[in-house]
Formats: structure tokens, C-alpha cells, sequence
């Protein structure tokens, strides 16, 4: 175990009762010196972005299982998309002499002060699924191929819509991205141009709004009521005459919002069928939808997967070990390329659903009926 602890020790022990989490965060503590001879009592802040996401909740469940099933303790905190609020929580949890801390940042940019007070108190960090950007002081970075995302909603438009299969069209499409503050949102959207751009230059997939360049498809906080007032916006403005037949979305929570104006400009009923819409990270909501015809395809990430990563690099660093990672070339934050310990990405649509996500346990049958 690394020296700090015995330092900070004394430190810890009295911040850790007179100290508490923002009213939004929760704190939570697991294991103990007996658990398990490798964590030695160890407590690892990890630091997730909102509850209004389900996929964030089910993150944080699933690190804290992980960390707890190796004998750490555990103290958990959501930003509820606060940038300010989540770089307070962190420093709280570095006053209170935690061990290691896994951070999901808000804002990829905001945590650089922090991140250099973590490094003075010999606190390693793992930068779990959004890339913290503009600092050394990340250690590791545990996520999922994010271009390879992109690359599955991309492809899965182009296979829906025939395209490989020698279609013509024109088939009409608009973009959507994830937010400006979030590094995956490149990777992500570059994923999907990749395979999308060559049929747009030929003329097959038709972008009527003219809205191709990433800085004009974000989605601020990804959030699902900003994509549908302007998938509203965009139906005014150049679908009066013409159909939607394909929506780049970039994650379910999204996808709902384009669904919901959709809806209300009348996809979805009589003749007017709805277009292909992607996803991503296959949250109950958004397959049920696709169950019902409506969301076509998400982009499915074990996030069970990802937590027992994040935990394990937690446990390395902690014993002097050096963690496993399967990419040390990719993701440079702008001070260091971070090394990186990337999973693979599936697609599911209505014709496998069950299969990757019932049979493979991550859901029952009841919570998607």
C-alpha cells in the first residue's frame, strides 16, 4: 500500500466524521481491513456526473460493488451536472484523505486545479469513461472504443437504410452530438462521419439542414430536451415539404428527445413511418422503444465491464502494481497521452436485443416488459 496512507491517516480519520458530501452527493461506505488483504482499508472517492441519467447511477452502483468486492471502502458523489459542484465534492473527498479517486468528469476541462491538488496529496486518479483533459495528473483512463461507437450508429444507418446494399437514394439525415464538454463527443461523431461521409459526398445521404460541422450538432449536457427542441426546429425549417429518413444520435437519453418531436410532428403514424434513429448505452427507456418500433438501434456498453476495470486499476496502482491497459497511443488530454484501458462497443436492435442483454444477464425480461 502506498506510503500516503500512513500520513494521512490521522487526517482522514477526523475528516471523515466531521466532514460530509454536498447535499446532492451520497456517501457511501463499504468493507473493511478484513474484507479482503489487498485493499488494506483503503477508501477510493469516485466521482460520477448526475443522477438524472440512469446509465450514471447504474456506473456508480457497479464501481462501488467492484471496489467493495476487493475490500475498499467507498465514498460516492454525483455533480448533478454542476461543473463547480463536482470539483467541490472532489476536494472534499481529498480533505478527506481518500485513497484513490475515480472521476467521470462534467466538464473535461474544469478539473485541472483539482486534479493538481490530488497529485500534492499522492492521489492517483482514473478517468473513467469521459477523458479529463489539460492535466498530467491523470493516471489511467478506463472507457469503452468510442469511435467505434460512432462507427456502429453510423453503420447501422447506412445498412438500414440499403445503402451498402446498393440503395441510391437520396435518404434525407440529420446529425446530432454529444455535448461540447465531454471529450468522447468527438470520438463518437467522427466515428460515424467516417462511415457517413462518403455517401453525403456522393449525394445519397442528404443533410437538408446543412448542419454537418460538430460545433453545429452538440448537445449541451447531452441532454434529451435540448435535442428536441431542435429536432423541432429543424422539422419547421426544412421538413415542411420533405421526410426524415435517418437521425444520427449519439446516446438513448437524446433519441428520446428526437422521438418525442417526431411524435408530435407525426412520425409514427398512418403513412408516415419513423425514420432510423441510433443510440447509445441501451437504458431501459430507450430499449423499450426500440421494442416498440420506435428508437431503431442503441449502442450497447457493459458498464459491469467498465467498473471491473476502473476497480482494478485501483487496486494496481494501490499495491505498486501497473494496471493493465490495451492503449497507450490514442488519448491525448492536451499535457500527456493518458494510458488507456479500452472495451468494445455492440449494437442491438430489435433482432438481438434479447440476446446480448437478457441471456446476458445485464437485464430481465421483466424490467423491459
Amino acid at each position: 500500500m502506498r506510503n500516503r496512507r500512513a500520513a494521512l491517516a490521522a487526517i482522514a480519520s477526523a475528516a471523515s466524521l466531521a466532514l460530509t458530501l454536498t447535499a446532492c452527493g451520497q456517501n457511501s461506505e463499504g468493507g473493511s481491513e478484513e474484507d479482503k488483504s489487498g485493499s488494506d482499508g483503503a477508501t477510493v472517492g469516485i466521482a460520477m456526473p448526475t443522477k438524472s441519467s440512469e446509465r450514471w447511477i447504474t456506473d456508480g452502483a457497479n464501481v462501488e460493488k467492484e471496489l467493495k468486492s476487493k475490500g475498499f471502502k467507498t465514498k460516492l458523489v454525483f455533480g448533478e451536472d454542476d461543473p463547480d459542484q463536482q470539483v467541490s465534492q472532489i476536494e472534499n473527498m481529498i480533505t478527506q484523505g481518500v485513497d484513490a479517486l475515480i472521476v467521470a468528469a462534467i466538464d473535461n476541462k474544469s478539473l485541472g486545479n483539482v486534479m493538481q491538488q490530488a497529485k500534492d496529496a499522492d492521489i492517483p486518479v482514473i478517468s473513467y469513461d469521459r477523458l479529463i483533459l489539460g492535466t498530467e495528473n491523470v493516471d489511467y483512463y478506463a472507457s469503452f472504443d468510442n469511435e467505434k461507437v460512432g462507427e456502429l450508429q453510423g453503420g447501422y444507418i447506412v445498412d438500414k437504410l440499403g445503402l451498402k446494399a446498393g440503395e441510391k437514394g437520396p435518404f434525407n439525415i440529420e446529425l446530432f452530438a454529444g455535448s461540447n464538454d465531454d471529450n468522447n463527443t468527438k470520438y463518437f461523431f467522427n466515428g460515424a462521419m467516417k462511415v457517413l461521409k462518403p455517401y453525403m459526398d456522393k449525394g445519397q445521404l442528404v443533410v437538408r439542414s446543412k448542419q454537418t460541422a460538430l460545433n453545429q450538432v452538440t448537445t449541451l449536457r447531452w441532454d434529451g430536451g435540448t435535442a428536441q427542441k431542435r429536432m423541432d426546429d429543424l422539422l419547421t425549417s426544412s421538413y415542411r415539404s420533405a421526410r426524415v429518413d435517418a437521425v444520427l444520435s449519439p446516446y438513448d437519453g437524446i433519441s428520446i428527445g428526437i422521438l418525442s418531436a417526431l411524435k408530435s410532428d407525426g412520425y409514427g403514424s398512418g403513412s408516415k413511418k419513423m425514420p432510423v434513429v441510433t443510440g447509445q448505452d441501451a437504458e431501459i427507456a430507450s430499449v423499450k422503444s426500440i421494442k416498440a418500433g420506435q428508437q431503431t438501434q442503441t449502442v450497447f456498453k457493459d458498464l459491469r465491464q467498465l467498473a471491473k476495470v476502473a476497480a482494478n486499476m485501483v487496486d494496481s496502482v494501490l499495491n505498486d502494481k501497473k494496471p493493465e491497459v490495451n492503449d497507450t497511443k490514442s488519448y491525448d488530454n492536451g499535457a500527456k497521452v493518458v494510458p488507456a484501458y479500452l472495451l468494445q462497443p455492440v449494437s442491438v436492435d430489435k433482432s438481438n436485443y434479447e440476446k446480448v442483454l437478457v441471456d446476458g444477464g445485464y437485464y430481465t425480461a421483466d424490467q423491459l416488459n
